[in-house]
């Protein structure tokens, strides 16, 4: 079995850089979070051999209208790299991505380690440094975005790149649930939500990336980077498009999808 997700895992990565892939169907049961962590695992480590860093961890499936359609009753993680971090205002090639889609998001980041298994969202809070407005860009190796819990999972989450506020507040103060978002792309609403469509409360997303971190042997740690689910629909990108993210109380970012040369 071992051999099998190795194939898959080579599939995945090669995706990155031809073209996406079919379904992982012939690897992976639909619903199978077990192979498909492992499937995840193998890039991981193949990609921190590269000299690719790990900067923290973002949640997906994190509203309960997504998983629903995945036909699953859990979020999911991915990895944050040092490389998929693109500036506040900065430029993102669309040669760098195959179908891109925007996300605003509330991140964290962590000024202490969070080893327990059984993390609390007040724990989490307690070990928050700063609070940032953030846009994730996700994308998928698997082809017209057919996927199933399994294949995003193995996947990295269907993550790519990520941009988090230069700007940033301490948590204190704040309300994360009734944060609203609206998220702009070229000057015209495109995504509205709010901050309780991540499980609840982003602390809540953060809380169970962190118990499910130290399970997986890979706990949270001071420093790391956490995106903390999507508040509203995502917006495919096309080349060109100008994106704001707005999420009230919090902050602003934005980049350009830029035109390749």
């Amino acid at each position: 079995m071992d051999n099998e997700f190795d194939k898959a895992a080579r599939l995945l990565r090669d995706a990155y850089t031809k073209r996406a892939i079919g379904p992982l169907r012939d690897f992976l049961a639909p619903t199978d979070a077990d192979a498909a962590y492992s499937i995840q695992e193998i890039n991981t480590l193949f990609w921190k051999a590269q000299g690719r860093r790990v900067v923290g961890r973002k949640a997906g499936l994190t509203a309960e209208s997504v998983q629903k359609q995945l036909g699953v009753d859990q979020p999911d993680f991915g990895v944050l790299f040092d490389d998929m971090r693109v500036a506040d205002g900065g430029v993102l090639e669309p040669a760098k991505c195959l179908q891109p889609k925007a996300e605003a998001e509330i991140a964290f980041v962590l000024d202490q380690d969070l080893p327990s298994a059984d993390t609390t969202p007040e724990e989490v809070a307690a070990a928050v440094a700063t609070v940032h407005a953030a846009i994730e860009i996700v994308d998928s190796r698997i082809a017209d975005w057919k996927i199933t819990f399994a294949d995003t999972v193995a996947d990295n989450g269907s993550s790519a790149y990520f941009v988090l506020a230069d700007v940033s507040l301490p948590l204190k103060g704040l309300d994360l649930e009734g944060a609203p978002m609206e998220m702009q792309v070229n000057g015209e609403t495109a995504s509205v939500g709010i901050g309780s469509a991540a499980l609840g409360s982003p602390l809540n997303a953060a809380a169970w990336l962190a118990r499910t971190s130290a399970q997986r042997g890979e706990p949270l740690k001071a420093g790391d980077i956490l995106l903390a689910g999507a508040l509203g629909p995502m917006v495919t990108l096309r080349p060109g498009d100008h994106v704001l993210a707005k999420v009230g109380g919090i902050g602003t970012c934005t980049f350009t999808y830029g035109v390749s040369q």
